[in-house]
């Protein structure tokens, strides 16, 4: 039972409560199902369980960095995907401001950029403390505003005169 908990105690350090939480929870499960076990002193079942709680905990373990590396990876793909729609986004508000853009109809979506930039920037920091999880869940949000802004923009283009 020593070593499962000390198997359990690694996977917690590894992260494996917030990123291989199913394997994970059976690891600790497992764990208090030997505390029972041996309370009721049936031994060769508590031995039984400590042994599945310690396989669990290794495999938490495991499957915690292989999902931490993967969100990390998805995070900072999603992190440069952002930065570049947001300069587009500054791009296409320049020459809707320069084309004849109706200022009041651009302010919203100036304003939503704006607030977007600093998203990538809160995931650069989630980043850095290795809380990925907590930054890949608003970059999808930040994604969801800037295209809106993007596509308010765009409305608010002067249609080409025609050439009639």
């Amino acid at each position: 039972m020593d070593q499962a908990q000390g198997a359990i105690d690694a996977a917690q350090a590894a992260g494996a409560d917030r990123y291989a939480t199913s394997e994970y929870s059976a690891a600790t499960e497992a764990l208090e199902n030997a505390r029972t076990a041996a309370t009721a002193s049936d031994h060769r079942l508590a031995l039984s369980y400590a042994l599945e709680s310690r396989e669990h905990a290794q495999n938490a373990a495991r499957n915690a960095a292989d999902e931490k590396v993967r969100v990390r990876i998805d995070v900072e793909h999603a992190s440069t995907e952002l930065t570049a729609l947001i300069a587009e986004g500054r791009s296409l508000l320049d020459a809707a401001a320069h084309g004849g853009a109706s200022r009041a109809r651009l302010e919203q979506p100036a304003l939503d950029l704006t607030a977007a930039e600093a998203h990538p920037q809160e995931a650069g920091e989630a980043e850095e403390t290795g809380d990925y999880l907590g930054a890949s869940a608003p970059l999808e949000e930040v994604r969801i505003q800037i295209e809106q802004a993007t596509t308010s923009i765009r409305d608010a283009l002067p249609l080409p005169p025609s050439g009639r």
